[in-house]
């Protein structure tokens, strides 16, 4: 599958050299996040500083690898083709401003929405417990959020 996709993206050429690399990189955040649905444990990814150093480690892989194989000409995608000179400063900084982001929002989404998962199932854990406290038809039920946990 990860293969597949990988050729799909990258193109059949290129994409086996990143295979390894992005199989052991979608291996540990699975494993990560399959640990986080086992009671009284935790998610590695549900912490800012993991997903900030992978996302550190992939973006600077790919300005590496970029830069490789292009070389300097890589800063052309900076600039569009047919731009007007007194735009170029601007759009640079745009471009390099979005650049750095990319760096930013990744990491920030995987660790926002394992957040937002814990938080859920804490919500709705308080829920079944406070429903399950207040006894007669409430205490049954309440097994109907626990089924949804």
């Amino acid at each position: 599958m990860v293969t597949t996709l990988i050729r799909q993206s990258i193109g059949a050429k290129h994409g086996n050299d990143y295979v390894p690399f992005i199989f052991s990189l979608f291996s540990f955040l699975l494993v990560c996040n399959l640990f986080g649905l086992v009671p009284y444990s935790f998610t590695a990814t549900s912490h800012l500083a993991v997903t900030v150093t992978l996302g550190c480690m992939v973006w600077f892989g790919k300005l590496v690898i970029g830069i490789r194989a292009h070389g300097f000409k890589l800063a052309g995608m900076l600039l569009p083709p047919g731009l007007p000179v007194p735009m170029i400063p601007f759009l640079v900084g745009i471009e390099l401003v979005s650049m750095v982001m990319q760096l930013i929002s990744l990491p920030v989404r995987l660790f926002a929405n394992m957040m937002a998962g814990h938080i859920l199932l804490k919500v709705i854990a308080g829920f079944a417990w406070s429903m399950m406290c207040v006894g007669s038809i409430a205490f049954v039920a309440h097994f109907v959020p626990l089924l949804v946990l």
